[in-house]
């Protein structure tokens, strides 16, 4: 089951990462991949460009390593309200007038906020590439506005989480399912922000987040295209390379403690159906070479979670990511996977449908969801039930070497026809820098992904799917209420 796409932001799934830079577009063009390249500028500002002539467009990226965990409690969703606030002007340009400009230009923009990131684009003619890096880099250095428009476009955001949030059952749901899950780590907050805390958000709020975070050493430019990389150094040089250096704050470990049995909730909310989300605490992956990630992500933050970091050490966890990645392909990787062939066919079946996903990285801890749908006259224990047992099946009687070749030849196929773009190869080596990740991140990881043995998935069905770190939530439907009128979106909404 495809679930609904997490609020506000980009959530990258893991499937994104599995073809490499070098890879993509090679199988559809035939062409000589070009070289990445990386460069920091003096003060503190990594620059990253991944040529590509196919087209003569470019993508343009601002990629800060700051997101909705970096805030604090109080303030929740200030990273995204602040990524609103971005639009709101400058000295030389005012309130709305970046993406009129853009567009001018013949390009399309956006931003996007998420746990781990916040990130800008413009994707324009190469030849316009000069244009958006002098906008970017004022909005970037420059941002400022009156106290009214911060007003008016709090309120933008609060009518996305009426609309995105509150008016739906199942997000509603897996909000309160987060805040249940963790009860130290600051993936426990929503990323839209709760609305206690949105109604009790300042202009200062936003100001200081932005004089704290949004430093050069906490930033990279990624530019992807029909460029040169000589150009791009000197354009980012010119534009950025002024800007002054500051210190990143300091980042304190924000551990989630060792959970000690089972958590359930019940959630009402009117709905149609019943539904239940079963979140399985699992290691994240911290590094592809045995090697640290780089030392400003949180990576005390990314300990196995549900378990104590003694009992799987670093190495054994980044093994660990992999194979549940490939447990959960073959759970729900393609259609007519298990979780569908055994609990949604046959005159038997329990569930309209079920879906698997594991959160394979990220600066905080990681969760393996199974979820499900009760069919008409089914309930969400007999889906809970019949999920646990898919799992307890390959835990007890391991996959087939046919089931893994399967997945991984797919896996490798899809994502060089999706990464051939050249927006979708700047996305990837931004979120990769976000992680610590090295700039071929996508080639190591499908390489590791290969070697992933049938042994290594059966071991992590056994180790990882316990009571001790297991929350589970289902939704229980309520009578929808009648009188209740359909909301009308705000205008200005970003995404």
């Amino acid at each position: 089951m495809k679930r609904p796409m997490p609020l506000i932001f980009f959530r990258l799934l893991p499937f994104l990462f599995f073809a490499g830079c070098l890879t993509s577009g090679v199988a559809a063009s035939g062409q000589t991949p070009a070289k990445v390249e990386q460069f920091t500028l003096p003060n503190g500002l990594t620059v990253i460009v991944k040529p590509d002539r196919r087209a003569p467009t470019a993508v343009h990226m601002l990629w800060l390593r700051v997101g909705s965990m970096d805030e604090v409690d109080g303030t929740s969703g200030v990273a995204h309200v602040l990524e609103h606030m971005m639009f709101k002007g400058t000295p030389k340009v005012k309130a709305g007038e970046f993406s009129r400009r853009v567009a001018a230009l013949g390009g399309r923009e956006n931003a996007f906020t998420a746990k781990d990131y916040t990130g800008y684009y413009q994707q324009i003619p190469s030849s316009r590439l000069e244009d958006v890096m002098k906008l970017e880099a004022d909005r970037f250095a420059n941002n400022q506005w009156p106290d009214d428009e911060f007003k008016k476009e709090l309120e933008v955001v609060k009518e996305e989480r009426r609309l995105r949030t509150e008016d739906s059952p199942r997000a509603l749901m897996h909000e309160a399912l987060n805040a249940t899950v963790f009860a130290a780590s600051p993936y426990r907050r929503p990323i839209v922000g709760w609305m206690s805390d949105l109604q009790a958000m300042t202009p200062a709020d936003a100001r200081d987040f932005y004089r704290r975070w949004y430093v050069p050493a906490n930033a990279a430019v990624v530019v992807a295209g029909d460029v040169d990389v000589a150009q791009v150094r000197r354009l980012a040089e010119k534009y950025y390379g002024g800007l002054p250096a500051r210190a990143v704050p300091t980042r304190k470990p924000r551990e989630e403690p060792v959970q000690a049995g089972i958590r359930r909730m019940a959630f009402k909310a009117p709905a149609e159906q019943a539904y239940v989300s079963l979140a399985f605490k699992v290691p994240g992956l911290k590094s592809l070479d045995g090697t640290d990630a780089n030392p400003q992500v949180d990576t005390a933050a990314n300990e196995p979670a549900g378990m104590p970091a003694s009992q799987v050490g670093k190495a054994e966890g980044d093994a660990d990511a992999l194979a549940l990645t490939v447990l959960a392909a073959v759970l729900d990787g393609y259609s007519g996977a298990r979780l569908e062939r055994a609990l949604t066919q046959g005159d038997k079946r329990v569930a309209d449908s079920v879906g698997a996903y594991n959160g394979l990285w990220g600066r905080g801890p990681q969760l393996f969801v199974l979820d499900g749908v009760p069919a008409q006259g089914r309930t969400a224990a007999e889906v809970e039930l019949a999920l646990r047992e898919q799992v307890a099946r390959i835990a007890s009687e391991g996959v087939s070497e046919a089931e893994l070749n399967r997945v991984k030849t797919q896996w490798v196929a899809s994502e060089v026809y999706k990464l051939d773009s050249v927006f979708n190869q700047a996305r990837e080596l931004g979120s990769n820098w976000v992680q610590g990740l090295p700039l071929y991140a996508g080639e190591q990881l499908i390489a590791r992904l290969r070697a992933v043995t049938a042994a290594q998935v059966k071991t992590v069905a056994q180790r990882y799917f316990g009571d001790d770190q297991l929350t589970v939530a289902v939704l229980l439907p309520q009578p929808p209420d009648k009188t209740r009128k359909p909301r009308t979106p705000l205008a200005g909404a970003r995404h």
